[in-house]
């Protein structure tokens, strides 16, 4: 395995369990490639224009089409936020913007918990 794709909070898991299971059965097919093929093509994950590391996974089902707000952590690893089934050419700004801030959230929390690890560490010694 190439990436390991995580979930952060149950954002994307309450959206997964609303969906066809023929829908989940494609995304699990993109997670696959993505986590085991070297170059992942755009038509299954690209960066978000204007955003500090913001990515999508993009999934076509018929003609329906979802996207997954991601992030990369530690080079390999996929944190996977929100998702949603898009209805317009344009992704919709607010969507764009919630994955900004679970993004953020996300690596906020992971600060705190490196600091009060090695609060607990020195706290030991």
């Amino acid at each position: 395995m190439i990436r390991e794709i995580k979930f952060y909070k149950n954002y994307f898991i309450n959206f997964y369990i609303t969906l066809d299971i023929k829908v989940q059965s494609k995304i699990d097919y993109v997670f696959k490639l993505i986590s085991t093929i070297e170059r992942v093509p755009e038509k299954y994950l690209k960066h978000i224009e204007n955003t500090n590391g913001l990515y999508e996974i993009r999934i076509k089902y018929g003609s329906d089409i979802f996207r997954i707000f991601c992030c990369f952590d530690e080079g390999s690893v996929i944190i996977l936020f929100n998702a949603f089934q898009k209805k317009s050419q344009k992704t919709p700004k607010k969507e764009i913007e919630k994955g900004i801030k679970l993004k953020n959230e996300y690596f906020q929390n992971k600060l705190k918990e490196k600091k009060n690890e090695n609060n607990k560490r020195s706290n030991k010694l």
